[in-house]
């Protein structure tokens, strides 16, 4: 798989499973009440414990485009970055703004709190139902753009955790900066 430096950043695809990740930060794809729910989410629950459920009762929600962050309880990653991706609805709904919004404020906290490996997961490219390929181009334009403009970030490594093939794919080509279509 592909992977690109930006500063001192190394951006790579890892295709496997998010909760498997020992990172300083996984991103979970939540939903908007951080109460736990089916696929990427459903599984950083049941990984973390119910200690991690707990914590996310006394944090109100959150807002799509936004981001808390909790502590990882049982996962190999000691911090979880919940955001809350937008739901697909034919890409006239601020979708785009909205996803990239998810990613920079991921990386404003793994930032603020001087984190230097995170993981993320394909934010809304599941149930939300966001055409993979077009999401994956927000995703890694969004973080690079995140690295220039902040050269000094701690993040060292940053992971794209894709849990298919089909997705792995369409990651590597928008590390590649390839669109769809193109060979």
């Amino acid at each position: 798989m592909e992977k690109a430096v930006i500063n001192q950043t190394e951006l790579a695809i890892y295709q496997g499973d998010i909760t498997d990740c020992a990172v300083d930060a996984i991103v979970n794809a939540a939903n908007r009440s951080l109460l736990g729910g089916g696929g990427v989410d459903g599984a950083i629950h049941r990984a973390a414990g119910p200690q991690l459920l707990a914590e996310c009762r006394t944090l109100g929600g959150c807002q799509t485009g936004e981001a808390k962050l909790t502590k990882g309880y049982c996962l190999p990653a000691a911090h979880v970055i919940h955001t809350v991706g937008p739901v697909w609805q034919g890409g006239n709904h601020q979708e785009a703004q909205l996803l990239a919004s998810c990613y920079r404020r991921t990386l404003a906290i793994a930032d603020a709190e001087n984190f230097r490996t995170l993981a993320f997961s394909a934010i809304s490219t599941g149930v939300y139902g966001y055409p993979i390929a077009e999401a994956a181009q927000i995703a890694v334009r969004t973080v690079k753009e995140y690295l220039i403009a902040h050269p000094d970030v701690p993040l060292r490594k940053i992971w794209f955790v894709c849990y298919d093939n089909t997705v792995a794919e369409a990651y590597s080509q928008a590390l590649e900066n390839k669109q769809q279509g193109d060979k």
